[in-house]
């Protein structure tokens, strides 16, 4: 009999092994330089809130995750080279993206800010009260469209990585910088943030932030995007979403 159990278990070892090694993979493509969601720690591992959704919603499909770091500027052309499967980067749905590739429902909102140093005799965030300042933004983003298309009278100065944005007006190279609230709001806590301060908040207009902060795919790959998406319903309901929300804001980062 002890022989015969422990055959059946050897063989059920056997069967979740094999189902493990023939189990999907989801090759996932995110940035590493945009904390608190995608970030390399010192020991260059890959961490963030991002990152652990992905892994969330992984489990959930029962597939493998694999993470690919790749340039914010090269993201999309990254994903239409096949080079993964999906992209989970913080990127906004919005319409010019989905001419190159679909998305699923929201997994989280956005919000844009204002940041100036702490000295600032900056008074508002209006297009007027920022007119002949230079105004830092990361390229490619809905921040730096939505700062070019805005703040028409002041000097967007562009960078590749929000670091080098943050590094510049440190040394007192920019009058203010626009990005999310969270990423702002989670630098301005460190050693490095304490030169600045957020002056004040700004309406996310639909026209460059869209419908929140979505997982791109390639045109076509339906199957892939509703398994994400039913992914996303099952982790906000089973509160594995919040457990980790709840890790890096003391807020409901999903928004409305």
């Amino acid at each position: 009999m002890r022989f015969i159990i422990r055959a059946a278990a050897i063989a059920a070892l056997s069967i979740a092994a094999a189902a493990t090694a023939n189990a999907e993979t989801v090759r996932i493509g995110t940035e590493g330089a945009y904390p608190p969601f995608n970030y390399l720690t010192a020991d260059n591992e890959l961490v963030g809130f991002d990152i652990e959704i992905s892994k969330a919603l992984c489990e959930e499909m029962k597939v493998e995750c694999e993470f690919v770091t790749q340039d914010w500027d090269g993201m999309i052309p990254a994903l239409l080279a096949n080079k993964y499967d999906a992209i989970i980067a913080s990127m906004s749905i919005t319409d010019e993206r989905k001419k190159k590739v679909d998305f699923t429902g929201k997994y989280y909102g956005t919000q844009p800010v204002i940041a100036v140093p702490k000295d600032s005799d900056l008074k508002g965030v209006t297009p007027a009260d920022l007119a002949g300042k230079t105004i830092g933004a990361q390229s490619s983003t809905t921040h730096s469209n939505f700062a070019e298309g805005t703040f028409t009278d002041s000097d967007v100065k562009l960078y590749p990585t929000a670091e080098e944005y943050k590094l510049d007006i440190v040394n007192g190279r920019l009058d203010a910088v626009i990005d999310n609230r969270i990423v702002m709001s989670e630098w301005l806590k460190s050693d490095d943030g304490a030169c600045c301060k957020i002056l004040g908040s700004l309406k996310a207009d639909p026209a460059y932030y869209g419908e929140g902060i979505g997982i791109a795919i390639r045109k076509g790959d339906d199957e892939l995007r509703e398994k994400f998406n039913k992914a996303i319903i099952a982790i906000r309901e089973n509160g594995i979403y919040k457990k980790i929300n709840d890790k890096y804001f003391d807020f409901d980062v999903y928004g409305d």
